[in-house]
């Protein structure tokens, strides 16, 4: 076998079969739980513990100039976004389940689960923007968030999983 041949045999199209599909699933969601809003997991924690008051301006700050940044640009450009998001979704949609290419398939399972856990941060921005959340009720809220997508990533790492080794397992019955 030649370089090239190993290079392409190691970045395989057959996504689900692919040990790189399976990385970028994992650090996407260590990455997405890890961060809240902008605000690392252990500021929030140390925050609500109240040993120093600075931990808690960090965290306010940081979380009021990443919520801010999300909600000025959804009030500027929210309506292209949703709509590009959406012709995106709807022809990866298609590709994947109507015309049954699995690249297609695999980028449906990371690219829908980002848009839901980019919908929650910004439902959540609105809601701090809105509530004027402070101190323990933020980050009882940033907690809080965290465990809705730790569980939208448990549950779409099992339908992941699950479709992946159907999808090989029928290509390999069927001798694709």
């Amino acid at each position: 076998m030649t370089f090239l041949e190993n290079i392409f045999g190691l970045i395989d199209m057959r996504s689900f079969s692919s040990v790189w599909f399976w990385i970028v699933l994992a650090l996407y969601w260590s990455s997405v739980s890890q961060f809240v809003l902008g605000a690392p997991y252990d500021l929030i924690i140390r925050a609500r513990k109240g040993g120093n008051p600075q931990d808690m301006h960090d965290l306010q700050t940081l979380v009021e100039v990443h919520g801010r940044r999300r909600l000025t640009v959804m009030r500027r450009a929210g309506h292209w976004i949703v709509a590009f998001a959406a012709a995106l979704l709807t022809t990866i949609y298609l590709l994947a389940f109507h015309y049954r290419v699995e690249i297609a398939q695999a980028v449906f399972a990371l690219i829908l689960p980002i848009m839901i856990v980019r919908l929650m941060s910004l439902r959540l921005a609105f809601r701090i923007e809105r509530e004027n959340m402070q101190e323990l009720r933020l980050c009882r809220a940033l907690l809080t968030h965290r465990v809705w997508v730790q569980l939208l990533g448990v549950v779409t790492i099992f339908l992941t999983a699950v479709w992946g080794m159907y999808n090989v397992m029928s290509r390999s019955v069927l001798g694709f």
